[in-house]
């Protein structure tokens, strides 16, 4: 990680150490391509006992959103900004701030960032003091090569996959990724200061593979079918409080995006031959996500055995919304182990938003509004938040609970102006200023911009669409040619802010 002159010690100020309250530590455990629906304390069968957790015993917001994509999602994580913007190139990681403020800083997982920020600035290496990282999607074993197409790098330096420290075999990222984290966790312990661990899982991303014994476990789970799952889902949901009881379950969207994935199929149209592999496709999508969860545990416990669970923020959220694309480079070869190199159904996605429409890169509520849990026994107290947030708002979140001020320069540039604002208050049990402005949705062509209760959003390109999200969070009504006035106003708002 780079070090910086005092002279930004200027601009980012520790107030009385918070007065002398001890400041927490953080987690943030980033999902990958999880639906909002696939954790059990959001409806999900599949068996998650570690985030429901977190969930039961924290706090779980039912409007949180991302931008729609892995890439965007993670820049705006770490800029605090919607993107694109062309000052994102003078912004600055809030990992480097929280360093500067006096926290240890690592990074175990996806970086992924693509050209939205500065490459250098905000790589892992850079931008945390440990780190233990790849680049982008790639196989969760060592594929038949021998090597991860996008190799891991320890702080910057390559790791061969027959040096990574695990402690099983053969090697499954997911595990990997723990493995490490759980060892800067140790390093954090022997510091006398704050932690931040950054904790970017790539499950459940494709390819589908999992651990035999973590397949074996829902094998059979899904031959009732992608139209019962959905229901069912549905209803754990309204029973949970998740979504009101009047909420409507929006029809089976078709991806009509890049990739296909397969139109809609009534389940019972299928032969029992297609049920039977749709069943294990599924069945390996469970896996990778109950297997995230075991790992996610083994953390909980780290935490607990260094007695620093009860004063640290432990976050969990996806960086979209389930995907549909057909990336089926195997067709030959069934999903789940090394040698295979498949993707999720459409219809299994579509389960996997549920009770929303689309998918990831769509500005609707399938692709863009997350599952978000925030989990600090010593400030929050348990309960279901109907808050509407947003990924850029953790960066303010988060040097508000550092104790840091975001400077006006860096480096010799002046610093863009952060779009989200902390949720501190919101998460000890008050409220805050509602945003003006929200927005999602990957490019103009799939934008979705939020006004409080109102959203515009377009498909693919298309005409803007109206939706009162508060009325209709399924978006089963597009109100653009009953209320024309109202979007002219809404775009007008949205070309303001884009100009600004």
């Amino acid at each position: 990680m780079k070090k910086r002159t005092l002279t930004f010690i200027a601009t980012v100020a520790v107030p009385a150490l918070l007065l002398g309250v001890e400041r927490p530590s953080i987690v943030l455990i980033v999902g990958d391509d999880i639906g909002f629906s696939d954790i059990g304390c959001y409806g999900s069968e599949i068996q998650t006992p570690n985030l429901d957790r977190l969930g039961q015993n924290g706090m779980r917001f039912t409007q949180f959103y991302n931008m729609a994509k892995c890439n965007p999602t993670r820049s705006s994580l770490m800029t605090g900004l919607y993107l694109p913007r062309a000052d994102a190139k003078n912004s600055i990681p809030f990992s480097s701030l929280m360093h500067d403020a006096g926290y240890y800083t690592a990074m175990a997982g996806k970086e992924h960032f693509d050209k939205w920020v500065p490459a250098k600035r905000f790589s892992s290496a850079e931008a945390f003091e440990d780190s233990f990282a790849f680049y982008a999607c790639v196989s969760f074993f060592v594929p038949p090569t021998g090597e991860y197409e996008y190799p891991f790098k320890l702080n910057g330096k390559v790791v061969p996959a027959d040096e990574i420290h695990a402690q099983k075999k053969p090697l499954y990222k997911t595990d990997i990724i723990t493995d490490y984290a759980l060892g800067f966790l140790d390093k954090a312990k022997a510091q006398d200061r704050p932690f931040f661990l950054y904790l970017p899982y790539h499950s459940a991303h494709y390819p589908l593979q999992a651990r035999p014994k973590d397949i074996a476990k829902y094998r059979g789970s899904y031959k009732k079918g992608w139209d019962v799952i959905r229901q069912e889902r549905q209803a754990r949901q309204k029973e949970l409080g998740i979504i009101d009881e009047e909420v409507k379950l929006s029809p089976p969207s078709n991806n009509k995006n890049k990739g296909g994935g397969g139109d809609y199929q009534p389940w019972d149209s299928l032969s029992a031959k297609e049920q039977d592999a749709l069943d294990l496709e599924m069945a390996v999508f469970a896996g990778m996500i109950d297997c995230m969860d075991q790992n996610v545990g083994r953390v909980l416990d780290k935490l607990e055995a260094m007695n620093a669970l009860d004063n640290t923020l432990v976050l969990f959220f996806s960086d979209n919304g389930s995907c549909p694309y057909n990336r089926n480079k195997t067709k030959k070869v069934s999903p789940g182990g090394a040698d295979s190199y498949r993707s999720l159904s459409a219809q299994w996605a579509n389960v996997g938003n549920t009770p929303f429409r689309y998918f990831k890169q769509y500005g609707h509520e399938g692709g863009a509004r997350t599952h978000f849990i925030a989990h600090w026994p010593e400030a929050i107290q348990s309960g279901i938040n109907p808050t509407l947030a947003h990924v850029v708002d953790l960066y303010p979140t988060f040097l508000e609970l550092a104790g840091a001020e975001y400077p006006l320069t860096w480096e010799g540039g002046s610093t863009p102006k952060l779009d989200g604002s902390s949720l501190v208050s919101v998460l000890k049990g008050g409220v805050r200023k509602p945003p003006d402005i929200m927005i999602s949705g990957y490019t103009d062509k799939q934008r979705m911009v939020r006004f409080g209760d109102w959203k515009i959003v377009k498909l693919l390109g298309g005409q803007w669409e109206l939706y009162n999200i508060k009325q209709d969070p399924t978006e089963l009504n597009n109100l653009v040619s009953a209320m024309p006035e109202k979007v002219s106003s809404l775009v007008a708002l949205y070309e303001e802010w884009k100009n600004k």
